[in-house]
């Protein structure tokens, strides 16, 4: 099996450091660090993480082709993985329109842009070239300092054709679950683009990518993600969120209520339909939840923010709880 945390880049340096030495000390085998918007850098951060850990893979998700060149984007992967010892994973996706547009920045073409990018993109840094390259990529289209081996490029992906693009083109895919269950449809969708290219299952890593919340508190942690559901759950697919008895009207009172009245209010209303779309409770929960994803084929769990109402706390219960317990070494 293969664990990874997944981070905000809302976090502070120091904050981290220590959360990711926390989970190369615990196993977890991979970390990723968003590189949202109008928050922290996450070359920068994974940069500084690159210094300060050892073993444990370390991965950006996601970088975007309309903000940033692929190019650039391929650039900034060679040098890290130089800076990491090859230990850096390069996550692309088309990015959020919404977010975009507050930089004045149109996306169109998601789906075309993103293909095109990650052949690019594998093809600059080393990997597997599928499909017709663009018009400009010629004989001077090369990194001059090449990364000395290969980065493996995800594809963050949440429609079905995103996840069958992913199975074609890339090394490995973020298919983001709401909720978790998904990973049953995602992974087939992926796996019907790796048929399609001629491609072995065998070639892309296909983690359970889903929110996590936990804590000694239990009341506090489901808080902690129902205020996550909150503010993102009226944007979530409706197809996705038919998967969990649910529709974009049913979070109508919640929207009303976070206009009007915060966020804080807006999370006591999230019923338990709202609070599956994400793994919630106590370790014993978790693990039930992860076992059952387990079943389902999946052999990579990827652990999402908001993880707990205390950070740390809920790294050190996921590293000493909850991968021991799901290894067989049962700690409770």
């Amino acid at each position: 099996m293969t664990y990874s945390l997944r981070v905000n880049n809302d976090l502070d340096v120091a904050t981290l450091v220590d959360v990711a030495q926390r989970a190369e000390r615990y196993g977890f085998d991979q970390l990723w660090v968003s590189n949202d918007l109008f928050l922290r850098s996450a070359p920068v951060l994974l940069g500084v993480l690159a210094a300060k850990t050892e073993r444990i893979k370390l991965g950006v998700g996601i970088m975007n082709p309309y903000s940033m060149h692929v190019s650039e984007i391929a650039m900034m992967a060679a040098t890290m993985q130089e800076a990491t010892g090859g230990r850096f994973l390069l996550g692309i996706a088309a990015g959020s329109a919404e977010f975009l547009a507050w930089a004045g920045i149109d996306r169109p073409g998601p789906l075309a842009k993103t293909a095109e990018t990650v052949t690019v993109a594998r093809a600059l840094l080393g990997g597997d070239v599928r499909g017709t390259l663009p018009d400009w990529f010629g004989p001077l289209s090369q990194l001059r300092v090449p990364p000395v081996r290969p980065v493996p490029v995800y594809v963050g992906a949440m429609s079905p054709k995103m996840q069958a693009l992913a199975g074609r083109l890339a090394d490995g895919v973020l298919p983001l679950l709401y909720p978790p269950e998904h990973f049953t449809a995602a992974r087939a969708q992926v796996l019907r683009g790796t048929e399609e290219a001629g491609r072995s299952p065998d070639e892309l890593d296909i983690p359970a990518c889903f929110w996590v919340s936990v804590g000694d508190d239990v009341a506090e942690a489901r808080l902690a993600m129902a205020a996550k559901i909150a503010y993102y759950g009226p944007s979530f697919a409706p197809y996705l969120l038919t998967r969990a008895g649910l529709a974009v009207e049913d979070f109508a009172p919640v929207t009303a209520v976070l206009e009007r009245d915060g966020l804080d209010a807006a999370a006591r209303l999230v019923d338990e339909r709202m609070l599956a779309l994400g793994i919630t409770g106590s370790v014993t929960e978790v693990v039930a939840r992860c076992r059952s994803l387990r079943a389902a084929g999946a052999t990579h769990l990827s652990f999402g923010p908001p993880l707990g109402p205390d950070l740390r706390e809920a790294v050190d219960m996921l590293g000493t709880e909850v991968l021991p317990a799901l290894a067989g070494r049962e700690t409770r």
